[in-house]
């Protein structure tokens, strides 16, 4: 979807612009941008809402579905109520606060994997999940924090997207295995 939206654009580059400044203030594509984040956090949504049923028939703890489903509704109330200021700027509340919700999701999204990776490495048929769980959160942290090391170079838009890369693997990978154990 980033790749799409961006394509349209012939100013944007994948390589400069991080993900957000697709639907900033005053983006040429951001209601399409919008939906398909919109769209992409409510599938989240709905698919950890059933996750811990999903995950060893409902058994262990429900917190780490939990900070999934949280991280999920802050990517709706970001692409909804909190759009980068024109131009991909932190100007404004609603720039700042853009920024803190993308924070708070990413770490809520990286608790989340290491509270499943603590529920499930003990369970017959999830243990080697559990581990990848473990090693994407590690993934995770390490290069979001890079990504935000070098967040207003020229490479910032490329090192954000290997920053949220585990995290979509992780999506697939997790989805995959809820189809295949049940």
């Amino acid at each position: 979807m980033w790749i799409y939206c961006g394509s349209l654009d012939s100013e944007y580059n994948h390589i400069r612009d991080d993900i957000s400044s697709l639907f900033a203030v005053g983006a040429p594509n951001q209601r399409l941008a919008k939906v398909f984040i919109i769209i992409s956090s409510v599938l989240l949504f709905i698919f950890y809402l059933g996750l811990h049923n999903g995950l060893n028939d409902g058994g262990g703890s429900i917190i780490g579905p939990i900070l999934l489903v949280f991280s999920s509704i802050l990517g709706v109330l970001v692409a909804i109520f909190f759009p980068l200021d024109e131009g991909g700027e932190i100007k404004t509340y609603k720039g700042k606060m853009h920024i803190i919700l993308v924070v708070a999701s990413g770490i809520l999204t990286i608790t989340g994997m290491v509270a499943l990776w603590l529920r499930l490495q003990v369970v017959v048929g999830w243990s080697a999940f559990a581990t990848f769980s473990l090693i994407s959160s590690i993934i995770s942290a390490i290069l979001i924090i890079i990504s935000g090391i070098f967040a207003t170079g020229k490479y910032r838009g490329i090192l954000e997207r290997f920053g949220v890369a585990p995290y979509q693997i992780y999506y697939f990978v997790l989805g995959l295995m809820v189809f295949l154990v049940n």
